[in-house]
C-alpha cells in the first residue's frame, strides 16, 4: 500500500446532502451521525442531508461539516485504508485529530459546535470579510495588508499564487483594491459570514481555550500536521495549545503539503464533500498524486 495522506476540507465545502450515501449504506457512517447527534443535541442528519437555511450559518456549518467527514472516513477505514499521516485544512483540522486518535468522536463534535458558535458571534455581521486572491505572490499579498488602514492579514497560504486575506471589512477591501490595482488574475469577496483566521478571532480563541483545558487529548495512532507551524506534531500536550492558535492564526496549507511531501508521501486523499484540496494540492505540484472521496462511488472505485 503506498504511504498515504489523509486530508479533510474546511468551511466552505458543505453541501446539502453530502454522506448520505454513507449514511444509508455503511453502519459505522450511520453510527457517527447517531453518535455526533447525541452529543450536540442537533438532529446531524436531518441538517446534512435536506435543503435549510442553517447549513452555510458558522455555527451550524462545522459540525455538520466535521460530522459528514467522520462518516465517510469510518466507511474508508473499512476498506482497509491506513494513512501514514492526516491534515485538515482548517475546520478539517478536527476530523484530522480523530481519525489520527488524539481527540474522541464525541469531544470533537462538542467543541466544534462551540467553536462555530464562538466564531459566529465574535464579530459583528458585515464588519469582518475575506478575500480570496489569486495571481498575486504572498508576499505582494501580505505587503498590501501592512498597507490597508486597519485590522487585515492573510489568512490562508493555499498554493503559491492563492492567498486568502481576512479581518475589517474596509480593509480587506482595500486589499482587494490593491490586489486588482496589480493586475492580480481574481480578486474576489467570499460569501462567509465570519473573517476567519484573523486576529479578529481572539475573544473567540480565548473562551475555546476554557472548554479545551476540560478535554482529554490522547496519544496518537499517527502525527497529523498542523495548520500553525505545517509541522508534524505528535505530541498531544501540545495540540490544545495549537487548536487555540489556529482561530486567529494563518492556515499555512501548501507549507503543510509539502512537509508530507518531503516525509515520502504518496497519495493525498482527499475526504469530505467536493474535491476542493484536490484541486488545491494540484496547483501547489503538478505531479502530486491526489485523490477525493465525496461518494460511495470514489470509495469504491479507490486502488491504493
Amino acid at each position: 500500500m503506498k504511504n498515504i495522506a489523509i486530508i479533510f476540507p474546511g468551511q466552505g465545502a458543505q453541501i446539502a446532502g453530502m454522506a448520505r450515501d454513507f449514511y444509508d449504506n455503511y453502519p459505522c457512517s450511520k453510527a457517527v451521525f447517531d453518535i455526533a447527534s447525541q452529543a450536540c443535541g442537533l438532529d446531524l442528519a436531518e441538517l446534512c442531508f435536506t435543503e435549510n437555511d442553517r447549513l452555510d450559518k458558522t455555527e451550524y456549518t462545522q459540525v455538520a461539516l466535521l460530522t459528514a467527514e467522520l462518516a465517510m472516513m469510518a466507511a474508508v477505514r473499512e476498506t482497509g485504508v491506513a494513512p501514514a499521516v492526516t491534515a485538515g485544512q482548517s475546520l478539517g483540522e478536527y476530523a484530522a485529530l480523530v481519525t489520527a486518535g488524539y481527540l474522541d468522536l464525541t469531544d470533537a463534535v462538542r467543541l466544534v459546535r462551540e467553536r462555530g458558535i464562538l466564531m459566529q458571534n465574535a464579530v459583528p455581521v458585515g464588519k469582518g470579510a475575506m478575500v480570496a486572491v489569486v495571481g498575486l505572490t504572498a508576499d505582494a499579498v501580505e505587503e498590501f495588508c501592512r498597507r490597508a488602514d486597519g485590522v487585515v492579514e492573510v489568512s490562508n497560504y493555499n498554493s503559491q499564487k492563492q492567498t486568502v486575506v481576512s479581518g475589517e471589512r474596509e480593509a480587506v477591501l482595500q486589499v482587494k483594491q490593491m490586489a486588482e490595482d496589480a493586475h492580480a488574475r481574481l480578486a474576489v469577496e467570499l460569501n462567509v459570514s465570519i473573517p476567519s483566521h484573523s486576529p479578529l478571532m481572539r475573544p473567540a480563541a480565548e473562551a475555546l481555550q476554557k472548554t479545551l483545558a476540560g478535554v482529554t487529548l490522547h496519544t496518537g495512532s499517527i502525527p497529523y500536521v498542523a495548520n500553525v507551524s505545517a509541522e508534524y506534531v505528535t505530541d498531544a500536550a501540545a495540540i490544545k495549545e495549537l487548536l487555540v492558535h489556529q482561530m486567529y492564526s494563518a492556515v499555512r496549507w501548501e507549507q503543510s503539503i509539502r512537509a508530507m511531501q518531503a516525509t515520502g508521501v504518496e497519495l493525498f486523499l482527499e475526504v469530505g464533500p467536493g474535491e476542493t484540496l484536490t484541486k488545491m494540492n494540484k496547483k501547489i505540484d503538478r505531479t502530486l498524486t491526489a485523490r477525493n472521496i465525496a461518494s460511495v462511488e470514489d470509495l469504491l472505485a479507490l486502488q491504493v
